[in-house]
């Protein structure tokens, strides 16, 4: 895809992304990020999706599935919107695919998944590990043990990516 292209989808998928979260959440507490009841939830999605962008190391096609399913993944969980019609396939079942009843159900269920799908897992949890401050002790651990042997799997199927320094440092257990 040129420069011009990636960088409309980029735009495209932001867009929608706001205009879901802010425009049509499920309830006022799914516009904003729970830790400090003021960022716009979008910041999440968008720190996900721009992330693996810096992936260069990852195929290019994978680069771009992945960021629309991580800029899109938590709107049908938490929105009225339904994903645009144009979207792909492959994007449609990634978000499918990320998408849990809780997190004691993603943390035996992710395994079943794709690997595709660890890998964009391992970007949501860094970013949930990121403005955690809200967390108990408990949870902390849980979601910090659960990121490691994300880590774990994404460097065995992909080698040493940008998310892995970064949750590495992050996801340590108190």
């Amino acid at each position: 895809m040129d420069t011009n292209r990636m960088a409309q989808m980029i735009v495209n998928s932001v867009s929608f992304a706001k205009y879901a979260h802010i425009d049509l959440p499920n309830s006022p507490n799914d516009a904003i990020r729970f830790h400090d009841r003021v960022t716009p939830y979008i910041v999440h999605p968008i720190w996900c999706a721009m992330t693996i962008m810096t992936e260069t190391t990852l195929d290019e096609a994978l680069r771009l599935k992945g960021c629309q399913a991580l800029m899109w993944h938590d709107v049908l969980e938490d929105t009225h919107a339904e994903l645009p019609i144009d979207t792909s396939g492959e994007v449609r079942q990634l978000i499918q695919d990320m998408s849990f009843a809780s997190f004691s159900v993603e943390r035996d269920l992710v395994w079943q998944k794709s690997k595709e799908v660890r890998l964009l897992k391992l970007y949501d949890k860094t970013s949930n590990l990121l403005d955690a401050s809200h967390f108990s002790k408990e949870k902390w651990n849980n979601y910090a043990e659960f990121t490691q042997l994300l880590i774990n799997d994404v460097v065995n199927n992909y080698g040493q990516l940008n998310i892995i320094k970064i949750a590495r440092v992050i996801a340590v257990p108190t």
